[in-house]
Order: structure tokens, then sequence, then C-alpha cells
């Protein structure tokens, strides 16, 4: 199961009762924050989620309204007594914007790790000292989880992020006995882990069978609705799009600021396949986001107008 959080709902400019854009994903007592606008560390605190555990940070594009809560969380975040590293990542220029917003953070102890990147996947891997993120599998084939990305259309360069858990195949007794392997090895190959022992190299597949539905999430903002996102999103659990404007009466609005309306986003969502829609960045004019769900709502039904502290989970399929 993977916990969300929306941590800031709100794009522009904060409101008194709106934060700016920011996620919080929480899975295996692990941490990944996406987008980090102004009140992100506010919102953190009034759910009482702590700070030393985000080891990734995943920024869509460089405006303000999702990267201004930046140094005041570093600086949080190393006064938890924080020492391994945090990996950024963002598109290109990304590193340029951190490294300048660092500056008026005088104590950072831990190392930050900053990847400028366009359209790839990341093995995300779990460990003691902290968290790996490699572009390739292992080779137990198993990883904790991945992340995806995509380039979207927006004012500067700016991606969408895709969170994918997968889940391990179901523990077989009998294939593990018919394959000789021995039981006090079951639980590392149940794992994912591969050990060799008395010179016979004993793999996963020899105690796993079968594939099972992993937990899927996407994250789009800031873009107008190009037709990559429909695959990218393609049988989302969760997809938190962007809805800057409510009415349709916005929309040569949301075309020349390059956003999108909420029917937009709905779009996406029904030729998506996705399971739900958290509509969220919206904008200072719209006083009150839910007087536009129905705008939504006719196009794709499980759609939710999201709010600041908004916390939903994902559990895995039974099966």
């Amino acid at each position: 199961m993977i916990d969300i959080a929306l941590l800031g709902t709100g794009g522009n400019m904060p409101m008194p009762d709106r934060f700016l854009s920011s996620a919080l994903i929480s899975y295996k007592g692990r941490k990944i924050l996406i987008d980090c606008g102004e009140g992100t560390q506010v919102s953190m605190r009034m759910l009482k989620w702590g700070f030393k555990s985000i080891d990734i940070i995943l920024i869509t594009h460089e405006h303000g309204d999702h990267v201004l809560g930046l140094p005041g969380l570093l600086s949080t975040i190393a006064n938890s007594e924080r020492e391994s590293p945090i990996t950024i990542m963002g598109p290109k220029g990304i590193e340029a914007v951190v490294r300048g917003l660092t500056v008026p953070v005088q104590y950072i102890p831990y190392g930050l790790n900053i990847i400028e990147t366009g359209e790839r996947d990341f093995f995300v891997y779990f460990n003691k000292e902290g968290t790996e993120l490699r572009e390739d599998v292992s080779d137990s084939g198993y990883f904790d989880l991945r992340i995806s990305t995509i380039e979207l259309d927006h004012s500067v360069p700016c991606i969408g992020y895709g969170i994918y858990v997968p889940r391990k195949p179901k523990f077989s007794v009998e294939k593990a006995i018919s394959n000789g392997v021995p039981k006090f090895l079951w639980k590392a190959l149940q794992d994912g882990k591969s050990v060799t022992y008395e010179g016979i190299l004993y793999h996963p597949g020899m105690v796993l069978e079968g594939e099972r539905r992993g937990i899927k999430l996407s994250y789009i903002t800031d873009t107008r609705p190009i037709g990559a996102i429909i695959p990218f999103i393609k049988g989302s659990d969760i997809f938190i799009c962007e809805g800057t404007y409510g009415h349709e009466e916005d929309h040569e609005k949301a075309v020349r600021n390059k956003h999108m309306t909420f029917s937009e986003a709905a779009s996406l969502a029904q030729k998506g396949d996705v399971k739900q829609l958290l509509l969220t960045h919206f904008s200072p004019s719209l006083k009150n986001p839910g007087e536009y769900l129905e705008n939504a709502r006719n196009i794709f039904k499980n759609t939710c107008v999201a709010w600041d502290r908004l916390v939903r989970s994902i559990k895995f399929e039974e099966s």
C-alpha cells in the first residue's frame, strides 16, 4: 500500500486556504515529494508526516509556484539530522535553479544528487543506507518502485511523473520443493534475491509464480492536453492532474497560458482508462473549485476536486 498527500493544490500564488503545488508519496517508510511550492512544509507539519525520510524530490519545472518552498524544506530536513543524500530530479535547467535556491540555506549536512532528465525510466531500490536510483533493473528483476517521466507542453521545459509499485508474484511451496530449494532460502528468494549455496545458484523464479497487478500513480501538471499523456497514464489507480481553469469560458486562457480546464483533464482521464482523477493546481481566480466539478464529472464520473492535505491510499488488488 502507498499513501499520497496533496500538500498544496494552488497555482500561481498562495491563498489563505490553499498552498502551492506539492504532493507527497509514502511507501515502505520512505517518501517521494513531487514539487515544492510555498507552504509545502506547513502542510507536512499539519499532517505530522516526517521530513527526514524524504529521499527523492521530483520537480516538474522551474516556475516559482513549484519550487519556492524548496529552500525552507531543505533547511528543515537539515535540522532533522539527516546525513544520507537526497536526489532531486527535474527537466533541463533544474540544477541551476536548485543551486540558486540553496544559497540562503547555510547548513546542508547531506548531499544533493541533481538529475536533469527527459523521458526515461528510473528504478528505485530501498536499502539500509538509503535509496538508490538506477536506469537498469537488478539481476533479480525486482525493484521497489519505478519512476517514469514524460515531456509536457508548457512555456518552459516541464515533465510529468509516473510512479509504479510492482507486486511480487505469489510464493509457491510446491514449486520451491520441486526445484529442491532449501527451506532456509525461501524468504530471501521470495524477497527477490538470488542466492548461491553449495555451488548452486537459486533465483526467485524457483519459488515464485504468476504475475500480479501493481500500483500506478500519475502526476501531470502545467501543460496542454497532448496525446502522449494518454498512454503514459493508462490504467492509473490515481491520476493527479492540473485543472487550472474550471469554466469552459476560460478555454482560450488555458491555451494561451499552456494549462488545462477541468473538462480537458477529465477527457484525458476517460481516454486513459484511469480509476480516479484528482484535480489540482487551481487558479487563484477559482475561489471554490468544487463549483465546477460537474464540468469534469460529465466526462469522467470518478473525479474529485482535491484540497490541501487530502490523503489517499492505494492498496494492492486482492488476487
